[in-house]
């Protein structure tokens, strides 16, 4: 995908001003937010921003000092709120759910709570469970190349392609009916898109919860968990042998899970297990065409499908940032941080790193080593990174033969999002067999 020159610079040169491209999902869009990242990594590693509208925080964008962070879970905490939110959007959430979580996801939880949750599906996500899946899956890999093929050589493998065939991997994983493909994908483009104007529900062009007036939309929260509400009943009482059924009859020091914990492992699961494996899906095949000598290697030697993958998921880094919060005074590598300061892991600007990475700004398929966070590290490691792996290797390996050639055909464009973001369009033209 294409994004700013990698020897270009910030205007300004300065925090204050960075804190609001870091801040703007448009930056997000445009590429612009590589170049913030690059002056912070060389100028302020963890920089303090006072950004309108949020409370303060600390910008962390070496790769080091987030690694640092997200394994020292005795010193930072995740909790209460682990995304980057608006004074005003924590301030009408508190006011809907009195001060109570909407859900309460492993995103959400720290020790010794996260580990009891993460270990109830672990055993699920580990990649000898998952070969089980790989006929199922594969099928569905086949079944979306085969779209492909038959589109007359032209597409927009976002949307027709790479948005679809992950979520049918989760759906059939939780044992979803694939009828309700529809429903997942709106409310999942609504929950991770609420701010880009072609995603969100309204298509509001207002990209700012800073408003006071504006109005926080939960109809899509509020829908998933009156879906998986109902789902939960349905899985007590007659138990399958997929995930859905684990997550509704799982118990914690012998007690059923509380309904938010239950809502929030289900949200998690089908929305984060498909928007961040789409993202990946996409970006890899953007930069495969944007890369022609890159595409060619790999016809050439599918065994570096593997490594082609790790390399596109650090390229696009779907997930840009978790927060954490200190819970005392600490240090780290040697910078003084205070009780209760909010931290922002820029996971995107960790894997541009040049001290960790060569050349970052350059998409090659054989890199080696990957040591990428796109998945996080430490207690707080992505459950389905495995999986992720295995579905985009499944669809390369069903594609990359038949694909004769691919160039871009017409705009892609990138999702506006500070959390999650990735290709939301992307017109190709090829040729198949």
């Amino acid at each position: 995908m294409r994004t700013k020159s990698p020897n270009s610079t910030t205007t300004s040169g300065s925090v204050a001003d960075l804190a609001g491209i870091v801040t703007n999902p448009a930056a997000y869009a445009d590429g612009s937010i590589y170049e913030a990242y690059r002056w912070l990594r060389h100028n302020a590693p963890m920089a303090r921003v006072e950004a309108e509208g949020y409370d303060p925080f600390r910008l962390v964008t070496r790769h080091a000092d987030i690694m640092e962070i997200s394994r020292r879970n005795d010193d930072f905490h995740n909790g209460p709120e682990p995304i980057l939110t608006t004074q005003a959007a924590i301030r009408k959430l508190h006011a809907i759910t009195g001060g109570q979580p909407v859900i309460q996801s492993l995103i959400h939880m720290d020790p010794p709570v996260h580990g009891k949750y993460r270990a109830l599906t672990s055993a699920w996500f580990q990649p000898g469970n998952l070969k089980r899946l790989e006929e199922k899956i594969r099928g569905l890999a086949r079944a979306a190349v085969d779209r492909m093929a038959a589109s007359g050589g032209r597409c927009d493998f976002v949307n027709e392609i790479a948005l679809h065939y992950p979520l049918l991997v989760i759906m059939a994983i939780l044992g979803l009916p694939e009828e309700d493909e529809p429903l997942m994908l709106k409310l999942t483009q609504e929950m991770f898109g609420a701010t880009d104007p072609e995603l969100n529900k309204s298509g509001n062009t207002t990209l700012s919860l800073k408003d006071e007036d504006q109005e926080l939309d939960m109809t899509a929260i509020a829908t998933m968990m009156a879906y998986f509400n109902k789902l939960t009943a349905q899985r007590r009482a007659n138990p399958t042998d997929d995930l859905a059924s684990v997550i509704a009859n799982a118990r914690i020091d012998g007690e059923p899970l509380p309904d938010l914990s239950t809502m929030g492992y289900y949200v998690i699961t089908a929305t984060a297990g498909h928007d961040t494996t789409s993202s990946s899906t996409g970006g890899a095949l953007w930069a495969l065409a944007e890369h022609p000598e890159e595409f060619r290697k790999l016809k050439a030697d599918l065994s570096l499908i593997p490594s082609m993958i790790d390399e596109a998921i650090r390229w696009v880094t779907p997930v840009k940032h978790f927060m954490r919060r200190a819970i005392g005074d600490t240090q780290v590598n040697g910078q003084d941080l205070s009780r209760d300061e909010w931290v922002m892991l820029c996971y995107a600007s960790g894997n541009r790193d040049e001290a960790v990475f060569e050349d970052p700004d350059s998409f090659r398929i054989e890199r080696k080593p990957n040591r990428h966070i796109a998945f996080g590290y430490g207690a707080h490691l992505c459950l389905g990174q495995y999986l992720a792996r295995m579905e985009m290797r499944i669809l390369f390996e069903e594609l990359v033969p038949r694909l004769d050639w691919i160039e871009i055909d017409g705009e892609p464009a990138m999702s506006q999002a500070v959390f999650v973001n990735g290709p939301k369009r992307l017109p190709i033209r090829f040729e198949m067999r």
